[in-house]
C-alpha cells in the first residue's frame, strides 16, 4: 500500500535589523506562543535564522504570523504573548493585518504604549475619531474604558478639548452610602477609583492632582451631571449598563458644542436592583442616528489573560442555555393555559344546557 503521509516542508526566515530577544521575547516566551498557536509546526531558532517545519499549509500560516511579528518589532513595537495570540486570530479571520491594527499608538507614557490590539478595538478607536457619540459595548477585558480614556487624554494633549470629564453611576453607593465612613466624596470615591487608577497609568501621577484641582480633569458620579451643559469636553461614561433610561437620556442631553462622548458598558452585567437598563434601551432608540456609533466588542477582543476570554464565552453559553430553557418553560405554560381555556370553553355550554323533561 502506498505511503499516504503528508508532505513535510521547511521554511527558513532570516531575521535582520532587530535583536532576536525583541522578536522572541525573554526566554523565548513569544516563540512558545507561536508554537502553541500552530501546534503542527516545529519552530527552531539558530542564530538569526528561524526554521519552520511541518505540513505546507501549516507552515505558510505560521510564516505569516512570524512575518507580522517581525514587521511590528521592526517598527519599534514591544510585543507580549497576548499580542501574538491576537495577531494569529486576525490572520486566521482574514481581517486587517495585525501590523496595521496595532501599528498606531494612541499614547506613550511612562515607558508604556497604549494602542488597539484587536480588529474590534481598532474599529472602536477609529469610531471615536469619526463620531460625536460612541457606545462601546462588550464584556470585561475588552479595553472599552481604557481605550476611551486614552483617547480622552490624547485629545486633551492635542488641545482638541479643554477638559476631560469621567463619570459612572454609583449604583451600590445608593444602597450602602450610609454605612460608609467619611464625607459624601469619601463615600463615592471607591466607585470612581478605577478611573483614577487608569488616569495615573496614562499621565504623570504628579500632574493629575493639579489638573483635577483646576477642573481640567473631573471625575464625578453621574448624578453630578444633571443640569449642566458640557462644552469643549471629552466625556466618558463608564459602567453605563447600570444607568436607568432616565439617567441615560439626562447624560446624553448634556452634550454641548465641541464635545465628544464615549459611553461604555456590558449589558450582561446589570447591577440595577430593578427596572430596565438605560444602555439596553439606547441601543434600540438611537441605533440609526447619524454621528452616533455603536461598537460591539466580543470575547475575541479580550486583551487580559487568555483565560478571561474563555470565561466570558462560558458564561455567555450558560446564559443562552438558561434563556432557552426559560422560553421553553414559558411556551409550555402558555400551551397548557390555552389547552385549559379550550377545555373550559368546550365544557361551559354543556354545563348550561337545560335538562330534558322525561315525564
Amino acid at each position: 500500500m502506498a505511503d499516504s503521509a503528508e508532505e513535510i516542508v521547511s521554511d527558513h526566515i532570516q531575521v535582520d535589523g532587530v535583536a532576536m530577544v525583541q522578536l522572541l521575547g525573554p526566554q523565548d516566551r513569544l516563540l512558545r506562543v507561536v508554537e502553541k498557536e500552530h501546534p503542527g509546526v516545529d519552530v527552531h531558532v539558530r542564530g538569526n535564522e528561524i526554521t519552520l517545519t511541518g505540513a505546507p499549509g501549516a507552515v505558510r500560516a505560521a510564516r505569516g504570523l512570524v512575518d507580522e511579528l517581525l514587521s511590528m518589532t521592526r517598527s519599534g513595537q514591544g510585543l507580549d504573548p497576548s499580542d501574538v495570540s491576537s495577531s494569529n486570530r486576525m490572520l486566521s479571520d482574514g481581517g486587517p493585518r495585525p501590523s496595521e491594527v496595532m501599528g498606531e499608538a494612541i499614547l506613550s507614557s511612562r515607558g508604556k504604549t497604549i494602542r488597539p490590539k484587536t480588529a474590534g478595538q481598532k474599529e472602536y478607536v477609529d469610531a471615536i475619531d469619526e463620531n460625536t457619540i460612541v457606545f462601546g459595548i462588550g464584556p470585561a477585558g475588552t479595553g472599552k474604558t481604557y481605550l476611551a480614556m486614552a483617547k480622552a487624554v490624547q485629545a486633551l494633549q492635542r488641545k482638541e478639548v479643554t477638559r476631560i470629564i469621567l463619570t459612572r453611576p454609583a449604583v451600590e453607593a445608593g444602597e450602602r452610602l450610609g454605612f460608609l465612613p467619611g464625607t459624601l466624596t469619601d463615600k463615592i470615591d471607591p466607585y470612581l477609583r478605577p478611573l483614577y487608577d487608569a488616569l495615573n497609568e496614562m499621565m504623570d501621577p504628579d500632574i493629575v492632582p493639579k489638573l483635577m484641582a483646576t477642573g481640567t480633569i473631573e471625575v464625578a458620579p453621574l448624578a453630578y451631571m444633571r443640569g449642566r451643559t458640557l462644552n469643549d469636553s471629552f466625556v466618558v461614561l463608564d459602567e453605563a449598563q447600570n444607568t436607568t433610561p432616565e439617567q441615560m437620556k439626562m447624560f446624553l442631553t448634556r452634550l454641548g458644542f465641541g464635545t465628544r462622548m464615549v459611553v461604555t458598558g456590558d449589558i450582561t452585567q446589570v447591577d440595577l436592583p430593578q427596572g430596565a437598563s438605560g444602555l439596553r434601551l439606547v441601543t434600540r432608540v438611537l441605533d440609526h442616528i447619524d454621528d452616533i456609533h455603536f461598537s460591539r466588542l466580543t470575547s475575541d477582543d479580550v486583551v487580559r489573560h487568555s483565560l478571561v476570554g474563555r470565561i466570558v464565552d462560558a458564561y455567555s453559553e450558560y446564559d443562552e442555555k438558561r434563556l432557552a430553557a426559560r422560553r421553553e418553560r414559558d411556551e409550555a405554560s402558555e400551551f397548557a393555559t390555552r389547552a385549559e381555556r379550550r377545555g373550559s370553553s368546550a365544557a361551559g355550554p354543556r354545563d348550561h344546557l337545560p335538562r330534558r323533561n322525561r315525564s
